[in-house]
């Protein structure tokens, strides 16, 4: 299997999505993730020790987070999906008549996401539209290409993503899907207002893997200051706030959580 190293951390989220799919008080169900996880199990190959002891750090981050945006996307009728990775929302999910799911990732991954699904006889419960592009270049141009309407309210979606941009990339990418959003669009992604410092990276770090080498840190602590600062009215929640809604042990290691805004002008 040829996956980009962004791409193959994927297969070790599916992992814990599919540990928490198995769970009786499971926060959500993706039927997928197991095979997911099936079919890229040899990119988990090498240090097992050191797999395992990050599947543990992050398998309750994984679980919130899935099922917080799970909560997000829900009712929209425009989606897209940035670095869509290997979930299966479009496929997963319950969505209202008409609502239409853009996929943007990189073409590897989502041909190894098509050929797991279809092996699987999976059927989309939206109008599913993917979108094969690298987020360092035009992707805003493939987007409108593939149908994508920036005058619709927009749901956006950019899950595990914005740690592995840089300061600038970070900011380049949510300039453009400003540029492309409609007033009433929402956007979605992690926030640890601790940055660098965020205690359930530093102990990832610890541990020490590929994953943790690939981390650039993004917006830092900053994302709902500059949100604002471009016409979005932001919202955070922690996830151990959230843990507690979902009946969960609170995680303490971190502040961080999730930011959630809303275009104003």
């Amino acid at each position: 299997m040829n996956l980009p190293p962004v791409g193959k951390t994927a297969v070790g989220v599916a992992a814990l999505r599919a540990l928490e799919s198995s769970r009786p008080d499971r926060l959500f169900d993706d039927p997928y993730a197991g095979a997911f996880l099936d079919a890229g199990r040899d990119v988990l190959a090498g240090d097992q020790e050191r797999q395992r002891g990050l599947g543990v750090v992050f398998a309750q981050q994984v679980a919130v987070r899935t099922r917080f945006f799970d909560d997000f996307v829900a009712g929209g009728r425009q989606t897209v999906l940035i670095a869509a990775g290997l979930d299966a929302r479009a496929f997963r999910l319950d969505w209202p008549d008409g609502a239409r799911v853009f996929e943007v990732d990189l073409p590897e991954v989502l041909a190894f996401k098509d050929s797991v699904l279809a092996k699987q006889g999976a059927r989309p419960r939206c109008a599913r539209t993917e979108v094969p592009a690298d987020l360092r270049g035009d992707w805003a141009a493939a987007l409108t290409e593939a149908g994508f309407d920036r005058e619709q309210p927009t749901v956006w979606l950019a899950e595990g993503l914005l740690v592995y941009l840089s300061r600038e990339e970070a900011e380049r990418l949510l300039t453009t899907i400003t540029e492309l959003s409609a007033l009433g669009s929402r956007i979605s992604f992690e926030h640890r207002p601790d940055g660098d410092q965020d205690g359930l990276l530093e102990k990832a770090r610890d541990i020490g893997c590929a994953v943790t080498a690939l981390w650039r840190g993004g917006l830092g602590g900053d994302a709902p200051e500059w949100l604002t600062a471009h016409g979005w009215a932001p919202e955070t929640v922690t996830v151990a706030e959230l843990a507690v809604n979902y009946g969960r042990e609170p995680l303490e290691i971190t502040r961080g959580g999730f930011v959630s805004a809303t275009r104003l002008g």
